[in-house]
């Protein structure tokens, strides 16, 4: 898995934060289970189709933030 991208310039103990929280996420169950874990819960709110086995899947992670994972 790719180190997370930081696009919206977080503070670092944020970034960190996040970084923590999706460590073990290898595989998109592992991205839901946890996002239904939270509380309140980090929910698919779009996602987006790139070709035939690519897709962006969008997490609302609170605060204005969300989480953007490229799957394949």
């Amino acid at each position: 898995m790719e180190p997370p991208v930081d696009r919206a310039g977080l503070p670092p103990a944020q970034r960190a934060a996040i970084a923590q929280a999706i460590a073990e996420q290898r595989i998109l169950a592992n991205v839901i289970r946890w996002g239904a874990r939270c509380e309140p819960p980090r929910l698919v709110v779009d996602v987006i189709v790139q070709d035939e086995y690519t897709h962006d899947v969008i997490l609302d992670y609170g605060g204005g933030l969300h989480l953007v994972y490229d799957t394949t």
